[in-house]
């Protein structure tokens, strides 16, 4: 029987038998009913490599990201394309997020699908397929979207499929600098894009403007990036542009820069009714790389965070075995490029733990991966370590994202590495 392309997705589904990083499991067993199977990371009951959430440091971020939004008046809707795990999403939503963002169709479809109403796509909207995942979404009076404009040429589409099938498309215009990504450029990029969203007035509503600080790594520039696209929102609403049946948005930030957008956004009023969203993805899982350096920036220099502190904690591990010890003073561990980011530092070693042992230890500070394969890792280590074919290596990462969408699956794990959850992924 053919389903429709919105069908809902099983509220528990079953656990991925295909994926890596579980043990063996009785037919039809759910993803409810996992922590139930009392597994054990320590006690190897499943395979490695595994990558794993520690639910104690997800707590903490979920609230630490929440009180520093409310801090500042705005709201955060995280970008899902981190995690892409519907389960991770509803644990943001109830911690207080206004929505999730998302990059793409599909990626909006399949929030959708598994609960999720209120989607920002952080994206421009292109291509015929792509617009009719979109519409389908839209004809639910209780799902809200928005998505990204930048050019006439793509308002004119937009403006022609959405009015053909008696469809509203709200969007925000994305502004965007010189040698970055997507955006208007200058005044006249704008005005190009304005006067063909006036030839559309039934099928896209102009809600309010967007942007995406990251591609911009001094903090001067990004703070005039930010005061630009408070006055261009400020002079559409002056201009009667925006639409009248909705609060006006403004959002921006990525994960290193969202305590001076808050900064820059917070308090603002336009004259209408208006809601800033941030769009930080990051934080929920953190890291060890580019996002901790972030993280120190912001509490050296942002008041708010010094007053949460602690500040965000690591807490996404890949756990791998060490499967040869081929000649002295290096160690191959069973992880590779299919199962850690590495576009923005390789995985570092933080603990090791050998079977049969009452607790995992800290892994020596001389440990270091020089290089990865498809599935292996060479570490540099001394020759007179004490390592062995089986031991467990926990290895921190740099970039999130990349590591999320290696796995089906992502498991939680309490203090004593007892699987507590397990949160599916929809790359």
């Amino acid at each position: 029987m053919a389903t429709s392309p919105l069908s809902s997705a099983p509220a528990d589904p079953p656990l991925d038998a295909d994926g890596k990083g579980l043990g063996a499991f009785p037919p039809g067993c759910t993803v409810a009913q996992a922590p139930a199977l009392g597994w054990n990371l320590l006690e190897e009951d499943v395979s490695l490599p595994v990558a794993v959430l520690y639910e104690a440091r997800v707590r903490h971020n979920l609230q630490w990201m929440q009180r520093f939004m409310e801090a500042y008046g705005v709201k955060l809707a995280p970008h899902g394309k981190t995690t892409m795990s519907p389960a991770l999403f509803h644990r943001q939503l109830a911690a207080g997020a206004w929505g999730i963002t998302l990059a793409t169709a599909p990626q909006a479809h399949a929030a959708y699908r598994h609960g999720v109403r209120r989607v920002l796509m952080a994206n421009q909207l292109v291509g015929r397929a792509n617009m009719a995942l979109v519409a389908g979404l839209l004809r639910d009076p209780g799902f809200d979207y928005w998505c990204l404009l930048d050019s006439a040429a793509n308002a004119a589409q937009l403006g022609a499929y959405f009015s053909a099938r008696g469809l509203r498309l709200p969007v925000l215009i994305e502004l965007g600098v010189p040698g970055g990504r997507t955006g208007v450029r200058d005044e006249a990029q704008l005005q190009a894009v304005l006067a063909e969203l006036a030839r559309w007035p039934q099928a896209l509503a102009l809600a309010g403007i967007e942007i995406y600080e990251g591609v911009l790594q001094d903090e001067q520039r990004i703070r005039a990036f930010l005061r630009r696209a408070v006055d261009t929102l400020r002079a559409l609403a002056a201009g009667g542009r925006l639409r009248g049946d909705g609060p006006a948005l403004l959002s921006g930030a990525g994960s290193a820069w969202f305590d001076v957008v808050a900064e820059e956004f917070s308090g603002l009023d336009i004259g209408m009714p208006l809601e800033i969203v941030l769009r930080p993805g990051c934080y929920l899982s953190h890291d060890v790389g580019i996002y901790r350096s972030a993280a120190e920036r912001i509490a050296a220099h942002n008041p708010v965070a010094r007053r949460l502190e602690p500040g965000l904690l690591p807490a996404l591990q890949v756990w791998a075995y060490v499967q040869s010890l081929p000649e002295p003073g290096r160690a191959i561990v069973g992880l590779g490029k299919r199962d850690a980011a590495f576009d923005a530092g390789l995985p570092v070693p933080a603990v090791q733990h050998r079977p049969g042992r009452p607790a995992p230890l800290p892994a020596p500070a001389h440990w270091k991966l020089t290089a990865m394969m498809d599935q292996h890792a060479f570490m540099d280590i001394d020759a007179d370590d004490d390592i062995q074919v089986g031991d467990m290596v926990a290895f921190d990462i740099s970039h999130p994202c990349l590591t999320f969408d290696k796995w089906r699956q992502v498991l939680l794990v309490d203090e004593q590495y007892r699987i507590t959850d397990v949160a599916p992924t929809c790359f």
